[in-house]
């Protein structure tokens, strides 16, 4: 079989052409109709010794999608549960159902076991407290936890709201790596316009960053 190449300078990529194919140069994202997915951040939060980090705004009708990216976050007391909440009334309450599929894989430092399991503590089934996206994250100067959270068409009144979400844990009883799998989605109609994220217990340190997603 033959390998179809496409000739580059046949193709009419200049922006006067109602159908060319464009090409983002620029360093503050793409214009209306470019093919992309170019991640446009909208806001970073630091976590200090606080419980909850919460984004109010900017989480609106002018993305399909936004990402959450959540960098090293580190609970101040060992093995802390880290969570995702959705709010449907600007943050006044962070209780939105959600009902929710857990999966994880596991391998320890020294290689004395690993794992792929369904994680039925984790799920949620018209839950109302929060999703986890972390089981128990170590505390220690080198334990931490890192993540991307996906949130498809939040101001969509037709449609329950979707979620994914992948983070990879250091689990600090077991010294191991685990890998978490999380998708679900918030059963509502109404517009998904808050976010926050929480430790189980006591505080964290880390950082998490909001984009949308053209």
């Amino acid at each position: 079989m033959a390998l179809s190449k496409v000739n580059f300078n046949s193709m009419n990529v200049t922006p006067a052409a109602s159908k060319a194919i464009k090409f983002n140069s620029s360093n503050n994202g793409l214009e209306t109709g470019d093919i992309g997915g170019s991640l446009v951040l909208i806001s970073e939060q630091t976590a200090s010794g606080v419980q909850t980090l919460s984004f109010t705004s900017g989480i609106d009708s002018t993305y399909k999608e936004y990402i959450f990216k959540c960098f090293d976050i580190n609970p101040g007391t060992d093995d802390q549960v880290f969570r995702i909440k959705f709010s449907i009334d600007g943050g006044s309450n962070y209780n939105a159902t959600v009902t929710s599929t857990s999966f994880y894989a596991l391998h320890r430092e020294d290689g004395s076991t690993a794992s792929l399991q369904y994680h039925t503590s984790m799920d949620e089934a018209q839950g109302t407290s929060g999703q986890q996206i972390a089981r128990s994250i170590g505390n220690g100067s080198d334990e931490s936890f890192c993540a991307t959270v996906h949130l498809f068409d939040p101001s969509n009144t037709t449609f329950v709201k979707h979620f994914i979400s992948r983070g990879n844990e250091y689990q600090s009883t077991n010294d191991e790596s685990r890998d978490y799998n999380i998708a679900g989605y918030v059963n509502s109609t109404s517009a998904v316009n808050a976010v926050q994220f929480l430790i189980g217990g006591g505080v964290f340190d880390g950082t998490i960053k909001m984009y949308g997603v053209l």
